[in-house]
């Protein structure tokens, strides 16, 4: 990890799973330091986000806890956002990530509905 600067990466994260898990690690596994953002949505629309992000912050710290320490991977959490803008090439790429068919398979709201949620 030879860069300052971090690849952020998005989400509500209700839960964070195998899927989520899978886009961080193929970006650290490209020496690329994560930056995970968590929008702080849960109180805004509780029922369709029902993990609350201090647990989301809890479930990724428990994952990436060597990563965090050694500084390659940062949780943070954001306002709920509508959307995502930039104007012009402003020093950064946009990317998507393309998970293989199992990985894309995984579905948070399967995961709610599986846990009664």
């Amino acid at each position: 990890m030879s860069s300052d600067r971090y690849s952020m990466y998005i989400g509500r994260f209700q839960p964070f799973h195998d899927g989520h898990e899978w886009c961080v690690r193929r970006m650290l596994n490209k020496g690329k330091k994560v930056c995970i953002a968590i929008m702080d949505i849960h109180h805004v629309e509780p029922k369709k986000n029902p993990y609350p992000t201090k647990e989301v912050y809890e479930t990724i710290w428990e994952r990436f806890r060597k990563e965090v320490n050694i500084g390659e991977v940062k949780i943070i959490d954001i306002p709920p956002i509508e959307s995502v803008n930039y104007g012009r090439d402003v020093g950064y790429d946009l990317n998507e990530l393309k998970p293989p068919s199992e990985i894309k398979k995984i579905s948070a709201t399967n995961i709610r509905k599986e846990n009664g949620i």
